[in-house]
């Protein structure tokens, strides 16, 4: 199980990974476990789809295979919107059968003409629900947005949300991706401002092509620097010049954060090792460093 202590004196490292599509073998991903475990972790989360328990197996057994043949803590991603208590009953006594002691707990998407299970409307009620079944058998992460999540009124009803996470159970946050660094700086003012201490790991995302990072803006609103532009709009048409270019725009952001005293960076790796692996050994030497007392702006 992550102890959180493990946030006391270092740069926590991370990764994120996802089931190959259902057309593919699960065995497609064991190579990527392989080599992402070789970069010592402390550990490496995974996803899996909105649409309720029947989507959990194969994120169940990648987690397996992390904790017991990779030797890394893992972490399991759980959507709960579509889900039922009986459901989501069932599948805590499988990761705790099976093993796994970290979840992820997510509110998720809405799936188009299907509506919710009703049970849990939020990420806090799931949590909440976790505490009440099974105490302290989990440890519970949680997301948060430094750019709001797309569908909060305000920062201020959005920073309540949080603060419900985390007083329901969850003591440990991974941020959405960001590419600008003040606007993560100034999102961790305004969460100690809320009496929210937990510690947050900032969400980094390497842009390998232009497509990718079209999709991610649409999809999540988050803000693209003007230098990010630039970047984009220069190498953005040559798949090799933007893949060198993000991952150094990746590292870049990883220093400045870690300079700061960031308690952590979760980095999605798109299931792309050879990326993963180009930047652990740009920043290991850096966030091997004792970090600094706090982050500030």
């Amino acid at each position: 199980m992550i102890d959180n202590s493990i946030f006391d004196n270092k740069t926590v490292f991370s990764f994120e990974v996802f089931p190959p599509k259902r057309s593919s073998s699960i065995e497609t991903i064991y190579s990527t476990l392989d080599e992402l475990s070789d970069l010592s972790p402390d550990f490496i989360s995974v996803t899996y789809g909105a649409g309720g328990s029947e989507n959990c197996s194969n994120t169940l057994e990648i987690a397996k295979r992390i904790k017991k043949s990779c030797n890394v803590e893992s972490v399991v991603h759980l959507p709960c919107l579509h889900l039922s208590k009986a459901e989501a009953a069932t599948m805590l006594q499988q990761f705790s059968e099976n093993g796994i002691e970290n979840i992820l707990v997510l509110r998720g998407d809405r799936i188009e003409g299907r509506a919710p299970a009703g049970d849990f409307l939020h990420a806090s009620d799931l949590s909440g629900f976790i505490k009440v079944t099974t105490g302290n058998s989990f440890h519970l992460s949680a997301a948060c947005y430094p750019e709001n999540h797309p569908e909060s009124e305000s920062i201020f009803s959005d920073l309540n949300n949080l603060k419900l996470k985390v007083d329901s159970g969850c003591n440990h946050l991974i941020s959405q991706l960001f590419f600008d660094n003040h606007i993560f700086y100034r999102f961790i003012e305004n969460c100690r401002l809320a009496g929210i201490d937990a510690p947050v790991e900032a969400g980094i995302m390497p842009v390998i092509n232009r497509a990718q990072i079209e999709r991610m803006v649409s999809r999540c609103g988050v803000v693209l620097p003007e230098k990010f532009k630039v970047m984009l709009d220069k190498y953005g048409d040559n798949d090799e010049a933007i893949m060198d270019a993000g991952i150094a725009y990746a590292v870049n952001q990883i220093i400045d954060l870690v300079s700061h005293g960031v308690d952590g960076i979760h980095l999605y790796t798109m299931n792309k090792p050879v990326v993963a692996r180009k930047i652990y050994e740009a920043v290991k030497n850096i966030i091997s460093i004792p970090k600094t007392p706090a982050l500030a702006s």
